[in-house]
């Protein structure tokens, strides 16, 4: 179960708010079973995006993976 403040990885692309599929974030407000608003990042600490998504939207981060950083314009 995914829980606030949990590292999650995106599995879809969210081209309108210039995401990709594999993007790393961080869940910050539950919305019971149904989904979660996840906050995404810059490696500097910017803020990306703020997105409400669908459970299927998102997944934990598993054992044996690693990070990789992709450049992106910041607002």
């Amino acid at each position: 179960m995914i829980e606030e403040l949990q590292s999650v990885v995106l599995t879809v692309d969210l081209p309108k708010h210039n995401l990709k599929r594999g993007d790393l974030g961080t869940v910050v407000l539950l919305h019971g079973k149904r989904g979660y608003e996840v906050e995404f990042v810059t490696l500097s600490g910017e803020t990306i995006a703020i997105v409400s998504l669908d459970a299927n939207q998102v997944r934990p981060v598993a054992t044996g993976e690693i990070a990789n950083a992709r450049q992106v314009a910041v607002a």
